[in-house]
């Protein structure tokens, strides 16, 4: 077993058990932790592929703004948990049949490298001489799957804007600002003239 086998199975190893690690945690600071260290390893598997750039992104982006915002939020709101997986059960059906579906797709993609690894080499996009893997990987995405990346996009935009309304609350007891009533003001509704007596005051 060569080195960098032998560093590609320590990593995937890492990569699964803090999968596992994520989803049975019992603590969601736990829980966020794990997949921290979860990319981490992910990003070390890219880095052996070749894949410096998406390494480099994997850590930046999802360890450095995503995972720690998450750990930050759950920390901050004080989530009661226990009251979020009261109802859980009911969507188990639902989740499961994604998982199988999930499954199935992840055993066709391996399976198909041993049945047919024709069709595997030929998607292969050859990089050519003098050019880094982020040039490589910039032209691929800006020109033949551009509008695949636009999608993408506007998908994860759609589904922040969506998460952002579902997890709006309005409290009412709670004063907010009412621009309109503010430039709506008059003197006369915005200012009191009061009499008060010599030497009664306020």
């Amino acid at each position: 077993m060569t080195l960098p086998i032998f560093f590609f199975y320590l990593f995937a190893l890492m990569v699964v058990g803090s999968a596992v690690m994520v989803i049975s945690s019992r603590n969601p600071v736990h829980s966020v932790l794990f997949l921290i260290l979860a990319f981490v390893n992910a990003s070390g598997i890219f880095m052996l592929a070749g894949a410096e750039f998406l390494a480099m992104i994997l850590i930046v982006v999802y360890v450095g703004a995503v995972a720690v915002l998450f750990l930050f939020v759950v920390m901050m709101l004080d989530v009661d948990f226990a009251d979020l997986k009261k109802g859980a059960l009911q969507y188990m059906p639902v989740g499961v049949i994604v998982g199988v579906i999930l499954l199935l797709e992840l055993v066709m993609l391996a399976g198909a490298n041993f049945v047919s690894p024709e069709i595997a080499a030929g998607s292969v996009l050859p990089i050519g001489a003098g050019v880094s893997n982020t040039q490589a990987l910039g032209e691929v995405l800006y020109t033949r799957y551009v509008f695949l990346f636009q999608g993408a996009g506007l998908i994860l935009l759609v589904a922040m804007i969506g998460a952002i309304v579902l997890t709006l609350r309005h409290k009412t007891n709670i004063k907010r600002q009412d621009v309109i009533a503010q430039v709506a003001r008059t003197p006369e509704t915005a200012i009191e003239v009061v009499k008060v007596k010599s030497g009664q005051g306020l």
